[in-house]
């Protein structure tokens, strides 16, 4: 993961490096300016903003430029140059962009820079309204063309990427779980749902993931024709997130039964087993024909071992555990494209043929 995470480092270090380049020869080369500072700064901001915000970024980053110009100007009018001016110009800049756009950010930050800069030099400097302007739309600009049409990211890695370790922990914490029922060790049930619970940051990174590919797909014409592709994950992802509470609500009713010590069926932890199996193809081969095959079979095993179960009697723990295993199947299955309906009605027969062997089962034992 560390090695994947290193290729992304490299292709925006890149894209950063050949920003910059860019958008000082054209500041400095094409449109005159000799000391073209802000031109190549303004490409980097473009760069390292978060995956999935870059555009809104340039937007602003242009209208904080705007803004600082516009309220340096007025203030210097008013009160002249110097130190003092210097500070009361930037104080009331500042004010007034946090009261226009409610919270801190690049607006405000470029908004502090600018009026800084304009009180500062505006004494020994002429016209430094102008290049500012330009120097910031052609760094901003620059950045963009760089990250759509020379340097783009490939979308369905960084998507990829981000949900490995979601994926990784659901399986290795769903194994736990069908440990602890084996084992009868509440626990092991209590540490795997810890761990489920505090996936909110993996989550974060994969929702910053979603919202990057996005960028991508929309800006970049090398990455137009991924666009199905990066649908198929995004509706993927939104049942991934209804996934992850289902396996919380495995381990959390696990945990409980075990708690209080109620008889369960040996294929209960198949069941569960057979959940951490089907995550697990997710996770090694994303996106292929064979490992949606594979996953939607074994969440259908883990919904026939749920009939089988409740086949040879459960409690009302375990019938809470086989509730919600049933549930986490049909969104597995639903994260492999199958609409809703379909995806339980699959399940739902799994279940009614694992309650049928069961019967056949017992009868052959008579």
């Amino acid at each position: 993961m560390r090695l994947r995470q290193l290729e992304i480092i490299a292709v925006i270090a890149l894209q950063a490096g050949l920003a910059a380049a860019l958008a000082g020869w054209l500041a400095r080369d094409l449109l005159g300016n000799p000391n073209p500072v802000f031109a190549p700064t303004a490409a980097v901001g473009t760069i390292v903003a978060a995956i999935g915000q870059r555009t809104r970024r340039t937007l602003e980053l242009l209208l904080g430029v705007a803004l600082g110009l516009l309220i340096g100007d007025g203030l210097i009018f008013l009160l002249g140059s110097g130190p003092w001016q210097t500070g009361v110009i930037v104080t009331l800049a500042v004010g007034a962009a946090l009261g226009l756009v409610g919270h801190a950010g690049t607006v405000v930050s470029q908004v502090g820079g600018t009026a800084v800069l304009i009180a500062t030099l505006s004494s020994s400097e002429r016209n430094l309204e102008i290049p500012r302007v330009v120097d910031a739309v052609t760094g901003s600009i620059v950045g963009l063309v760089v990250v759509a049409l020379l340097l783009p990211l490939n979308p369905i890695r960084i998507v990829n990427r981000a949900a490995a370790p979601v994926l990784h922990i659901l399986t290795t914490q769903l194994r736990e779980t069908g440990r602890a029922l084996r084992d009868q060790d509440p626990d092991r049930a209590g540490r795997a749902l810890a761990a489920l619970r505090s996936m909110s940051p993996d989550m974060e990174r994969l929702e910053d993931a979603i919202s990057g590919a996005e960028e991508v797909v929309t800006i970049a014409p090398a990455r137009w024709r991924r666009r199905r592709d990066f649908e198929y994950y995004a509706r993927g992802i939104e049942h991934l997130r209804h996934l992850i509470n289902d396996c919380r609500g495995v381990a959390r009713r696990v945990a409980i039964s075990l708690q209080y010590r109620e008889p369960l069926p040996d294929c209960l932890p198949d069941a569960v087993d057979a959940l951490a199996d089907s995550v697990w193809y997710l996770h090694r081969h994303p996106g292929s024909e064979r490992t949606q095959g594979l996953t939607r079979r074994r969440a259908l095993d883990a919904a026939e071992a749920v009939g089988r179960a409740r086949r040879a009697g459960v409690g009302a723990y375990g019938d809470a555990i086989a509730t919600q295993v049933r549930i986490a199947a049909s969104d597995l299955i639903r994260v492999t494209g199958y609409p809703a309906d379909e995806a339980g009605w699959l399940v739902g027969d799994a279940a009614r043929r694992g309650e049928s062997n069961g019967q056949a089962e017992e009868d052959r034992d008579r």
